[in-house]
C-alpha cells in the first residue's frame, strides 16, 4: 500500500502534546517520525516520562503511535553534530519550543536551513517567533482569555467565562494549522525546490479559529462587538441547547435553522412554537423572557421521555439532536465503531490495546496505524547505524550520556 506521505522524513522535538499530535497525524499518513528525546539517564522527567522498560505505558501512548525514538541530549556537542546529521536529509522539523531555546541548542531554522534548504521547519509556539509576547509562558487557557474567546463562553453576562476543554488553542488551533502549514509548505518546495519556515502561535490559530464565527463577522461589518452571554449559541436559547430528559440524563438539540426549528416544534406537538426561530438579532442579545419561557416549555416536553426514547423518537424527523454521551459512551456507539474512530492495537508485549481511530477518511491512500508509541531512545541504535557509527562509537556516545 502507499501512504500519503510515504517517504517524507520528520524529526519530532517537542514535549508537550499539541506538538506530538501534529506529527502523530503526520505518521498516520505514512510520514516517517523519529521523536527527538531527551536520554532518561541525563532527564528523567522529560520526553514521555517513560524509561526504556516501560513498554506496556508506551502502547497507551496515543500521540506517539507510528513513530520511532531516538534518545539525544542535544546539550552537548555531539549531540547535535548528531542532529545536523539526521538534518541533513529530513524534509519536516517540528519544535515546540518557547522562541530562543532552539538557538541555544544549534537546532534553529537558520542553522539547520544552512545544512539543507530543502529542509522545512515548523515551530509551534505560544505568541510566535516576534513580537512582544514571543517569551511569554502561557497555556490554552491564556490564549483563549487573551483572543476574546474565553469572554464569550458562558451562558449570561453575569456568569464567570466557562473553561473548555484544552481542545481550541492547543488541539483546533495549533496542532491542525501546524499539519496545515507543513502540507502547505511541501506542496511549495515541489514548486520552488526550497524549504521554508512554519511559524505557528497558539494565540494566532486561536483567533482565526474565533474569526469563522458569525459574532466576529458581524463586528468586523457592522462593528457589533459580541458580549458576553449574547448570540444565538450560549444555551439559553431554545433552539440551541441542551435538555435535561426523564433518567436524568441529557439531550442536545441544535435547530437553529428555522425549517429544522419547525420540523421539531411539529414532532412535539408545538407549532405554535414556530415563531421563536433563530434570526439576525438574535447574534446581539440574550434570549428575552418570551424566549426563555419557550425554553423552560420545552425542557418540561423533554423530561416525559427518556434521553434513548426521546433520540429514537425523533430519529426520523429531520431535526438535529443527539445525546450527551459520556466517554464511554462515544466509544460504544455502533457509529463511532462503524467509522473506525475506536479501533484496537497491539501492542509490545503482546496484547492489545484500544486507541482513537484516524480522523481524515481518504479513499486511495488511507491512514494507517502500523504501531504502538516507542519506548524513550528505542530506535537509538538503528539510528545511529544508519548514519553510519560503528557499534563501537554508539556505546561510547551512550557511556557518555549524548544518546540513549
Amino acid at each position: 500500500m502507499v501512504d500519503a506521505l510515504q517517504g517524507i522524513s520528520v524529526l519530532e522535538l517537542s514535549r508537550v502534546s499539541p506538538g506530538t499530535f501534529c506529527t502523530m497525524m503526520l505518521a498516520d499518513m505514512g510520514a516517517d517520525v523519529l521523536k527527538i528525546e531527551t536520554p532518561p539517564a541525563v532527564s528523567p522527567g522529560a520526553g514521555s516520562g517513560m524509561s526504556a522498560s516501560d513498554a506496556e505505558q508506551a502502547a497507551y501512548s496515543y500521540t506517539n503511535r507510528n513513530k520511532r525514538s531516538l534518545g539525544l541530549n542535544l546539550k552537548t556537542a555531539a549531540g547535535q553534530r548528531i542532529l545536523h546529521q539526521l538534518a541533513e536529509n529530513a524534509d519536516v522539523i517540528v519544535e515546540g519550543f518557547r522562541p530562543g531555546v532552539m538557538q541555544r541548542l544549534r537546532a534553529d531554522y537558520a542553522t539547520l536551513s544552512q545544512i539543507n534548504p530543502r529542509l522545512i521547519y515548523c515551530s509551534l509556539s505560544g505568541f510566535g517567533q516576534d513580537g512582544p509576547y514571543r517569551e511569554l509562558p502561557a497555556h490554552d487557557l491564556n490564549y483563549l482569555a487573551i483572543s476574546g474567546v474565553l469572554d464569550l463562553i458562558a451562558p449570561s453576562a453575569e456568569a464567570s467565562p466557562s473553561i473548555p476543554l484544552n481542545l481550541i488553542a492547543d488541539y483546533g488551533g495549533a496542532s491542525m494549522h501546524g499539519v496545515v502549514g507543513i502540507l502547505l509548505a511541501l506542496f511549495a518546495r515541489s514548486h520552488t525546490g526550497r524549504g521554508q519556515h512554519v511559524d505557528i502561535a497558539y494565540l494566532d490559530s486561536t483567533i482565526s479559529l474565533l474569526s469563522a464565527t458569525l459574532l466576529l463577522e458581524k463586528y468586523m461589518t457592522d462593528g457589533v462587538a459580541p458580549q458576553r452571554g449574547n448570540g444565538p449559541y450560549t444555551g439559553q436559547y431554545a433552539f440551541y441547547t441542551t435538555y435535561e430528559t426523564r433518567d436524568g440524563r441529557r439531550l442536545s438539540v441544535g435547530c437553529s435553522e428555522p425549517w429544522l426549528w419547525s420540523n421539531l416544534c411539529k414532532a412535539l406537538g408545538r407549532p405554535d412554537l414556530e415563531r421563536y426561530y433563530r434570526h439576525a438579532g438574535h447574534l446581539e442579545r440574550a434570549p428575552n423572557a418570551e424566549e426563555r419561557e419557550v425554553r423552560e416549555q420545552f425542557q418540561a416536553i423533554f423530561r416525559q421521555r427518556t434521553r434513548q426514547e426521546w433520540v429514537e423518537f425523533l430519529a426520523d424527523k429531520n431535526v438535529c439532536i443527539g445525546p450527551v454521551n459520556t466517554p464511554q459512551e462515544v466509544f460504544d456507539d455502533p457509529h463511532v465503531q462503524h467509522r473506525q474512530m475506536v479501533v484496537e492495537v497491539d501492542d509490545a508485549t503482546g496484547g492489545r490495546v484500544r486507541q482513537v481511530g484516524i480522523g481524515v477518511k481518504l479513499s486511495e491512500t488511507p491512514g494507517r496505524i502500523r504501531h504502538v508509541g516507542p519506548r524513550i531512545g528505542q530506535h537509538t541504535s538503528e539510528v545511529m547505524r544508519t548514519l553510519g557509527y560503528a557499534q563501537a562509537e554508539i556505546e561510547a556516545l551512550q557511556q557518555q550520556h549524548v544518546i540513549g
